[in-house]
């Protein structure tokens, strides 16, 4: 059984602190260290972890997910209004593809609206299918905003030595969209006007340097759609994988209403 709650202790966050590097394969520059879960964690952030039990230790609970978020403040008609920017969302491989990484944001999206907080926001690489397929078809996110080489330089093996272009991930998470989408239901049927795709092969090119030059054109080409769409009102609305196993992301027009 699977135990989802908030860490608690130190140990607890430093077992997170592992995962990441186990995970990213980050080095020193690149870590967050467990006072910095600490501190997120304290000043109304959240550290939500996944926990399995360890029969070789005694029936302790091991960590074999998080998902961490830091409070943040936008303004909007003169108001400020409080969000969660999520940073990290981290599972062992042997729990990966089992639906771990949903689970944990449900318990966060919980955990906010139980707060009265009812944005969350978080990147991602528009490269990375799976994670697109997640955050997209499975929670409900939309996505206007492009921001290339958002990081700068990462150690992350993940990366491919690519610049770190993100996507960001706007989740409102009490809107008609993602309540009908996390109940199984579909969204609102929109009108497509734009189609960008991300080879299935992006995988294998990022982790080579034979491939290297190919994923970043494909990152080079599909930035320029993506910006270009943002520019005249479009969002990402859906994603689809093709029997290839190609991601296509699709774009339409949101009407405003839907987000409320």
């Amino acid at each position: 059984m699977i135990e989802i709650r908030p860490c608690q202790g130190f140990d607890e966050l430093e077992a997170c602190v592992e995962l990441q590097i186990e995970t990213w394969g980050y080095d020193n520059t690149d870590i967050i260290p467990r006072k910095g879960f600490l501190v997120g964690q304290s000043i109304g952030g959240q550290v939500i972890g996944a926990f399995d039990k360890d029969i070789a230790g005694g029936g302790a609970k091991s960590l074999v997910g998080f998902v961490f978020s830091l409070p943040g403040v936008k303004v909007g008609l003169g108001l400020p209004q409080a969000y969660l920017h999520s940073h990290m969302l981290a599972g062992k491989q042997a729990w990966r593809n089992r639906g771990l990484g949903r689970e944990l944001k449900l318990e966060q999206r919980r955990e906010a609206l139980s707060r009265g907080i009812r944005h969350i926001e978080w990147t991602f690489d528009p490269l990375e299918i799976k994670n697109a397929f997640l955050n997209i078809n499975r929670l409900g996110t939309i996505v206007r905003s492009y921001r290339p080489d958002f990081y700068g330089v990462s150690s992350s093996r993940l990366q491919g030595g690519l610049p770190t272009d993100r996507l960001l991930a706007e989740w409102w998470l009490d809107s008609g969209r993602v309540q009908s989408i996390i109940s199984g239901r579909s969204a609102v049927t929109h009108d497509i006007e734009e189609r960008i795709k991300v080879p299935a092969s992006i995988y294998e090119w990022k982790s080579t340097e034979a491939g290297k030059e190919r994923a970043l054109a494909v990152q080079a080409e599909n930035r320029t759609i993506f910006q270009e769409a943002f520019s005249r009102g479009l969002a990402v609305l859906g994603f689809t994988r093709d029997s290839e196993g190609n991601g296509v992301f699709e774009l339409g027009r949101l009407a405003q209403l839907e987000l409320n």
